[in-house]
């Protein structure tokens, strides 16, 4: 990992969204850098270790899946995981191709992402 605290990259277009996830995610002692666009996004992992990506499905320009494709491209070993208020809509094949870890539906469970987290991080050690 990029060092003793894990450092997460939260992206969502909807500011109470990210906020909210932000506040959660913190309580674990994770470092949370947040984005609310695909292109803030894509310049922070551009400029900055992340181990984990947790981005939105669907926004404006870029879907989720496209960031989560590109943080592949840009940070190989970062776990990724996509969170959409429409997981159906998500073809589970396209999930495996990018090595998405989990698709969480929103509204989430606070308890149950962060243990979707925690796994994601224990297993890139």
């Amino acid at each position: 990992m990029s060092g003793d605290t894990p450092t997460l990259l939260v992206v969502d277009d909807e500011e109470r969204i990210l906020s909210a996830l932000r506040r959660s995610l913190r309580r674990e002692g994770w470092c949370v850098l947040t984005a609310s666009t695909p292109d803030e996004a894509l310049r922070i992992l551009d400029e900055q270790p992340v181990d984990a990506v947790l981005s939105d499905h669907k926004m404006p320009r870029m879907s989720g899946l496209e960031v989560l494709e590109a943080a592949a491209r840009r940070r190989p070993n970062a776990a990724r995981i996509l969170i959409s208020g429409w997981p159906d809509e998500i073809p589970a094949e396209r999930l495996a191709a990018l090595g998405v870890r989990a698709l969480v539906p929103k509204p989430w469970d606070d308890a149950e992402l962060k243990r979707i987290l925690r796994e994601a991080l224990a297993a890139r050690r």
